[in-house]
C-alpha cells in the first residue's frame, strides 16, 4: 500500500460489548464482528492485498473461510504458537497466494504486530 499497510480493528469499551451482547446474543455478536472483518479481507484481497495479519480465533477462521483458502504452508515463527504461513496455490481457482499470519488472541507477545508487520517486508 502506498502509505503502509491498512489497519483494520473492532475494538470498543467493555460495557459497549456487553451491551451489544445482551442486545444481540454474544454469538450473533462476535457473528456480526467476525463476518465484517471477513468481508473486509476479501475486499483487500480482491484489491491487491497479499499479506494479512488477522488476529482473534474466531476472526482468523471466518477470513480464511471468507477467503477460500483449502490449505497453508507453515512458515517462520513470528511469537510462540503463531507462524507466518503461505497458502497453497490453486490455480483453478484463480486465487492468489497470500502470506497469512493467524494469531489467536492467547498468543504473541505486546509487540506481536509491530513483528508481524517487520516481518511482512
Amino acid at each position: 500500500m502506498p502509505d503502509g499497510p491498512p489497519l483494520i480493528y473492532a475494538s470498543a469499551a467493555a460495557d459497549e460489548v456487553r451491551a451489544a451482547q445482551d442486545k444481540l446474543g454474544r454469538e450473533e455478536a462476535g457473528a456480526l464482528v467476525e463476518g465484517a472483518v471477513a468481508q473486509i479481507a476479501k475486499g483487500l484481497v480482491a484489491n491487491g492485498v497479499r499479506c494479512l495479519v488477522v488476529a482473534g480465533g474466531e476472526t482468523s477462521g471466518a477470513v480464511v473461510q471468507a477467503l477460500g483458502i483449502a490449505g497453508i504452508h507453515i512458515g517462520p515463527q513470528i511469537d510462540p504458537g503463531v507462524p507466518w504461513t503461505t497458502t497453497l496455490r490453486q490455480p483453478e481457482l484463480n486465487q492468489p497466494e497470500l502470506a497469512l499470519a493467524l494469531k489467536s488472541g492467547n498468543f504473541g507477545a505486546e509487540d506481536f504486530f509491530l513483528k508481524a508487520l517487520d516481518c511482512a517486508r
